[in-house]
């Protein structure tokens, strides 16, 4: 049994003109400690898959279930991170940080909660700007800062929803590598919701590509067969990396160009 479970999920939205099928009969498995990235373009609904992971909305039918029991509601077995930080901004990256720890081990000594805080700051190389508040950070530091509360938690599942998506290019090159030392140390179940290709591939053991909506649903599993660490620089004359590269961008276009010729096909029997 994988670690991760998700069976027979369906998910949709009610509209004006009824309801609208996001994911349909999508299904996915994780091993425990697994690095995966689910991989698709905007608005093909992989917001809406992390969150039902997350427990934060519920499925119409379908199954989740994380060591072997199901997911009902939110729960601190599964630690998120979003793209836009969400932040404390009243409180310092210390309190910000401490919060979490304190709500998942509420019995423990207030020295055990400090310690423990400013372990998870310092592991993301913030401990000079423990005292600092959200206004007083760039984006990048926040992002850090959120990694760290994500971690706080000490899930059995890290939920990363885009989490790199709203940074410079730079800045995301940073985080990502910094990311990828903090799963080689920790060895936490990862999953990665993203839209880039390139950074799937730096930091996934396996990408699931997804196609687009409505009704999305995961293709195969594509795995990324490279020795980690992974030296950024050399990585696209890996010829491992250009195999997965070809797979995943290749779904992906055959996937869009069969929606666009059903939505083509759609608009041609509306006309008629």
């Amino acid at each position: 049994m994988s670690f991760l479970s998700v069976r027979n999920l369906h998910k949709s939205y009610p509209t004006p003109k009824g309801p609208v099928s996001v994911l349909d009969q999508l299904n996915l498995e994780v091993d425990e400690g697994e690095f995966v990235s689910i991989v698709g373009c905007s608005g093909s609904g992989k917001t809406t898959l992390v969150s039902l992971i997350a427990g934060l909305i519920e499925p119409d039918a379908g199954t989740i279930s994380l060591a072997g029991e199901p997911i009902r509601g939110p729960g601190p077995d599964r630690g998120i991170v979003f793209q836009n930080y969400s932040l404390l901004a009243w409180m310092t990256v210390f309190e910000n940080v401490y919060l979490a720890v304190d709500a998942v081990w509420p019995g423990r000594s207030v020295a055990h909660k400090n310690r423990r805080a400013m372990e998870l700051i310092r592991m993301v190389n913030l401990g000079a700007a423990a005292e600092k508040k959200p206004g007083q950070l760039s984006g990048g530091m926040r992002q850090r800062v959120a990694v760290a509360r994500g971690l706080a938690m000490d899930p059995k599942v890290l939920l990363l929803d885009e989490p790199f998506s709203a940074l410079d290019a730079l800045t995301r090159a940073i985080l990502q590598d910094e990311l990828a030392r903090i799963w080689m140390s920790e060895r936490k179940t990862v999953v990665m919701i993203t839209n880039d290709v390139d950074e799937a591939i730096l930091l996934s053991d396996r990408i699931f590509p997804m196609s687009p909506g409505p009704g999305a649903r995961l293709g195969a599993a594509i795995r990324v067969d490279m020795s980690r660490p992974r030296a950024r620089r050399r990585l696209s004359l890996d010829p491992n990396y250009q195999a997965a590269r070809r797979e995943v961008v290749g779904f992906l276009v055959r996937q869009r160009s069969g929606a666009m010729d059903l939505g083509e096909t759609a608009e041609m029997a509306v006309a008629s």
